[in-house]
């Protein structure tokens, strides 16, 4: 299948859906346990702050290879999850891995959670680890999403926080004669810090119609390689790495690459290469239903 046959039509965040049905979708669904290696730290206090039951429907908001929504699945039991992620490459994966998964109750679908149909109040909670940066209307999204929870539905939601608190990208910082950093890693949207500033993130929330707002910083850990000249090949054949690299000189990635490797040596453990990352748990909920 072609990159334009994986891409939906008629979405207002055209600029991601682009980028998530192209090379970033196409890494990432080839990446898969790699990325979820580097994630995988947030998963506990995402699900700790879910606490879902058994029974309960959930949305995977963002779900990419769809390592949440199935540890989602199996902790609803004779509920369901549904991931929903813009991007085609990664769905085919998140469908893949679920092949044969024991229960039966997860699903995917390809969409923008901006203006995605949802069935009114047909789900008890939504997560997201990193999927909701990436809005082109945040407001739309969560007005869209708390219109997809029953009333006194809740959520529970991983944003990046501070650029400077991610050890990854603290890193590329050693390449700022090499490559064209200014601006990179600032807040700002649609992108993966656009929800960097708490306030900013929880004030959305509150705009969308949401209920008892709260931010928790978090930070973990990720293995980002077998050791450190792998981890660098992995960063700057990520989405940002061949951002930079494309507009940087001929010849570059070769002396990028030994520096960047250098620069992580520091972080190589027995169990692989480790980087610390940061992020917000934000949790809220929709309003009750209307008592007689």
């Amino acid at each position: 299948m072609s990159e334009n046959q994986h891409t939906p039509t008629g979405i207002p965040n055209a600029s991601q859906a682009e980028a998530w049905n192209g090379y970033e979708g196409a890494h990432w669904a080839a990446q898969q346990d790699r990325w979820s290696a580097v994630n995988s730290g947030f998963d506990r206090p995402l699900l700790d702050a879910a606490a879902i039951v058994d029974g309960e429907r959930v949305l995977d908001i963002g779900c990419g290879g769809g390592g949440t929504t199935r540890l989602a699945a199996r902790a609803a039991g004779r509920g369901h999850a549904l991931g929903l992620d813009l991007s085609g490459p990664v769905l085919e994966r998140a469908r893949a891995l679920s092949t044969g998964e024991e229960g039966g109750n997860v699903s995917f679908v390809q969409g923008d959670a901006q203006v995605h149909p949802f069935p009114p109040g047909s789900f008890d909670i939504a997560i997201s680890r990193f999927g909701v940066m990436f809005f082109e209307d945040p407001v739309a999204a969560f007005t869209n999403i708390a219109g997809a929870l029953r009333p006194g539905g809740r959520v529970a939601l991983l944003c990046a926080a501070e650029p400077e608190g991610n050890e990854w990208l603290t890193a590329f910082g050693s390449l700022g004669d090499l490559l064209p950093l200014q601006g990179f890693g600032a807040p700002g949207g649609p992108g993966m810090f656009s929800l960097a500033d708490a306030g900013t993130a929880t004030s959305l929330l509150t705009s969308a119609g949401f209920l008892d707002v709260r931010a928790r910083h978090l930070r973990a850990p990720g293995i980002w390689g077998r050791d450190a000249a792998d981890a660098a090949r992995f960063l700057l054949d990520s989405g940002p790495g061949r951002h930079l690299l494309s507009q940087a000189g001929p010849g570059t990635r070769e002396t990028a690459l030994e520096r960047l490797t250098t620069r992580l040596r520091p972080y190589e453990s027995a169990d692989g290469l480790r980087l610390h990352g940061t992020g917000w748990l934000l949790t809220a909920t929709t309003a009750g239903a209307a008592t007689a």
